[in-house]
């Protein structure tokens, strides 16, 4: 059992959604501010190697966890798949390399539900993760993120690099990136219905067919996971991180839908993609392992998370 209270941590993409969400719950064990050392983009790049190594020699950590990532929804993935692959891929990569230059105590890299095959059973295992490629539309990002799970096993095997890979489906909850170029499902349906509430817009209209299934995992439980990762494992053995709830987006638009009390139409334009058919992970080796399973009822945290946005952006409920 490794006590982050002793550590000096460092968070890549400890100042995004889910990181703050990661450093609320180191401070909570014990690591105090001093010792905890989140890199911001514009003093340091992580897809540039120079900028890595300097933040090894400035930070000095015992651990780094890996949140940082360049990510988005299907529009977001079909319109720059090169630059999510490539972000993705220069990050690990030069953050994995310097951490066993440096010789760091632990790595702790979160992975992404994107590297599952588009056909595997359901709900999803981790002995499945390579039987097959990724959904399409967002396969360069999965394959980025699946690529440092090899990595970290051979850095292990040949150095010695122990490490924590974690593999979460889709977060959500209050913070999210609600930005319509970028964001991911749930933010982009409550901008939607809440934007067409204030205009008093007769129909929204959602990308595919409604068909295709997601599980969500809210943010908080995703954190208490990567924190118990970071104390307890020490080899990199991917282990899933889900909500319990398979659904379907169109009851999800449902659902939020009447917690943003719009009462307008529901389109569905079947000319977009729907994305990967359907997602569910199976959380057997988490409640083992981590001995962790998701505390948030979803409902409840679909409503927290409509009415932060709500907050944020002076539109009324």
């Amino acid at each position: 059992m490794t006590h982050l209270a002793d550590k000096r941590i460092v968070v890549t993409g400890g100042a995004g959604f889910l990181g703050q969400f990661v450093c609320r719950r180191l401070h909570a064990r014990g690591v105090p501010k001093d010792r905890l050392f989140v890199p911001r983009k514009q003093e340091f790049n992580l897809t540039i190697e120079n900028d890595v190594e300097r933040l090894y020699e400035i930070a000095q950590p015992d651990i780094v966890i890996h949140l940082a990532a360049e990510v988005g929804g299907i529009g977001a993935n079909m319109a720059q798949p090169g630059r999510f692959f490539f972000a993705n891929m220069a990050m690990g990569l030069h953050l994995v390399e310097h951490a066993r230059r440096w010789g760091i105590e632990k790595f702790v890299h979160t992975g992404t539900v994107c590297a599952y095959p588009k056909y595997a059973p359901i709900p999803f295992c981790e002995a499945d993760i390579w039987n097959g490629y990724p959904e399409e539309t967002n396969a360069p990002y999965g394959v980025a993120k699946k690529a440092l799970f090899v990595m970290l096993d051979g850095y292990q095997r040949q150095y010695g690099l122990k490490s924590a890979i974690l593999v979460p489906v889709n977060l959500y909850g209050p913070g999210d990136n609600f930005d319509p170029n970028s964001s991911h499902v749930i933010p982009a349906l409550i901008r939607k219905c809440l934007e067409a509430k204030q205009t008093n817009s007769p129909e929204v209209v959602c990308w595919g067919t409604g068909s295709a299934t997601r599980e969500f995992l809210y943010v908080d439980d995703a954190a208490e996971a990567i924190v118990r990762a970071a104390e307890i494992m020490e080899e990199p053995l991917p282990i899933n991180l889900g909500g319990g709830i398979e659904i379907s987006i169109r009851d999800l638009m449902t659902k939020i839908a009447q917690a943003c009390d719009y009462r307008g139409r529901i389109a569905w334009d079947a000319s977009k993609p729907d994305g990967q058919p359907r997602r569910s992970l199976d959380i057997t080796r988490a409640r083992r392992l981590l001995n962790w399973s998701p505390q948030q009822e979803f409902d409840a945290g679909l409503m927290a998370t409509v009415q932060w946005w709500q907050a944020q952006s002076s539109l009324p409920l």
